[in-house]
């Protein structure tokens, strides 16, 4: 994974990035993670410049080729299971497992709405998963403030606009 430059970030959000980095590097199996707002923007990814074509070059399988699709799944899960738990009145969501055939999606909450997605091959353990995604939420939580989350969308926003050109 190439981390994406961190140059001129806060450090509360160089802190989220090294974090996400460690994740992904840690846990056999992830292929891609995307923290996402309440409003479903994408504010942070695992693989910011993927695209279908270094995709293919890796034969990797996943969200069509960029992380904004995972962000997408992620706030369309995260609606999905807090209505759910509205209608069922058994208080909020803490986390959401899909299984399928040749993989896994986590969804766990971290603040405020956000949420923390993370796609794992067939082979990754689920709780090792968990487990790490817990670490991640309990060190993020309490920074992921609207100041920090603003700066992480303009962060996003700014490199997608430089790699565009």
């Amino acid at each position: 994974m190439t981390a994406p430059s961190t140059f001129g970030l806060s450090s509360e959000a160089r802190n989220l990035h090294w974090l996400l980095t460690n994740l992904v590097e840690e846990v056999p199996g992830i292929q891609s993670v995307a923290v996402v707002s309440s409003d479903g923007l994408l504010l942070l990814s695992s693989d910011p410049a993927r695209t279908a074509e270094s995709r293919e070059k890796r034969n990797a399988k996943g969200p069509r080729g960029s992380s904004a699709d995972l962000a997408t799944i992620v706030s369309g899960i995260g609606s999905l299971t807090l209505g759910a738990a509205k209608l069922m009145e058994f208080g909020g969501v803490k986390h959401t497992m899909v299984a399928m055939d040749e993989g896994s999606l986590f969804v766990m909450s971290i603040s405020d709405g956000s949420l923390l997605g993370v796609h794992g091959n067939a082979e990754c353990d689920m709780s090792v998963v968990a487990y790490h995604m817990a670490l991640f939420v309990g060190r993020a939580g309490h920074v992921l403030t609207p100041e920090l989350r603003s700066e992480l969308r303009k962060s996003l926003e700014a490199g997608a606009t430089g790699s565009a050109r």
